[in-house]
Formats: C-alpha cells, structure tokens, sequence
C-alpha cells in the first residue's frame, strides 16, 4: 500500500494517539480567524483525490462554520404573525456548501474546485477548500486544469457544480446504490418510473 492509503485508513478507523492529536488541533483551530489559508492540506490522501496539485495556483483554505441553527432575520415590518416569526431556521444547504461559498467570497478571482471534511466540535465544523486560480499561468499551461479558465465554469459553486453541489441536488450518486441516471436528478427520476 502507498502511504495514501495509509492516511486514509488512519481518518477511518482513528487510533487513541490521532483522536488526542485532533483534540490538540480542535483548541488551535478554534483560537483562528474564521477563513485562513494554509501551506499544505491537512489531509492529503483527500486533496489528491479531489484534484489538488502541489503546484503554482493552487490555493487550500480552512474554512470554519458554525454549528447548530441559524437565526432568521427579524421580521420588522407591521401586519406580521408572531407564530411565523420563528426564531431560527433550518438550513436549506449543508456546511460544506457554506463552507465552500464563505471561502470563495475572500477570494473572488479563484474558482472552488472542491472541499473536505476535516474536524468538528460541539460548535463548529471544519472543511478544507480546494481553490484554483483561474488565471495564473501554471493553470493555464496544465492541460488538466486548464478547463476552469474558460467561461462557463465562472462561479461554480453558486450554481451547485461542485461535488457537494452536486450531492445535495440529487445528482451525484455512489456506484454502489445501483442508480443509473444522473439527470434529471434521482427523486425526479423516480418520480418518472412511477
């Protein structure tokens, strides 16, 4: 096995040793700014398989969100119920999602590529954003990565275009469910079956 594999394994099935190193982690990263950009990604079996490259434009972000509900704005306007009035609301979009569009908003000439869980607390939760930008030459010269420069790819993930976009819209399904549709997503495709 390749030292990947051996990460992934230990993010699995953690031992006592990795669950006290992320404790120690959870108290660092709690005493950080909410959106920091880091050197290397924490979990390097994960940003590989997402399509980081440790190359020139590449960028990796911490993003902390928090857990729990989330206030609605106060109504303040005349004619109003008070039962509609609800004090918070259920999220309509997962962390990860949120995550990914905190990050992009500090930077806005980068391009979310993909994002990783990497910790939670009884507060917060913690994902790793994976951000190409789009207009550095080392992007433009890999034939890889090359796509994300091009128009129709601006603002991914406020279309859903990222995988975790994608899985909250129904369309991006795992091998082993045995779908075979991706569109139109799978509640609409088994609304047609029926």
């Amino acid at each position: 096995m390749g030292y990947l594999k051996y990460m992934r394994e230990s993010w699995k099935n953690p031992s006592e040793t990795v669950e006290a190193l992320w404790r120690q982690r959870m108290i660092l990263w709690r005493q950080e700014p909410v959106t920091l950009r880091i050197e290397h990604p924490t979990r390097i079996d994960r940003a590989r398989s997402l399509g980081y490259k440790a190359k020139p434009g590449f960028i990796i972000v911490r993003q902390r969100v928090g857990a729990g509900g989330h206030n609605r704005s106060t109504i303040r306007r005349k004619g109003r119920r008070p039962k509609h009035a609800r004090r918070f609301t259920v999220l309509s979009k997962t962390y990860q999602i949120i995550a990914e569009q905190r990050a992009v908003q500090d930077y806005v000439n980068c391009e979310v590529l993909n994002s990783y869980f990497v910790g939670k607390d009884g507060k917060n939760y913690w994902y790793e954003v994976i951000l190409v930008d789009k207009n550095h030459p080392a992007i433009l010269a890999d034939p890889q990565m090359r796509w994300i420069h091009e128009k129709q790819h601006t603002g991914r993930i406020w279309r859903g275009l990222t995988a975790s976009g994608k899985r909250s819209r129904g369309i991006l399904t795992n091998k082993g469910k045995g779908a075979e549709k991706l569109r139109p997503s799978m509640r609409a495709h088994d609304r047609l079956a029926k």
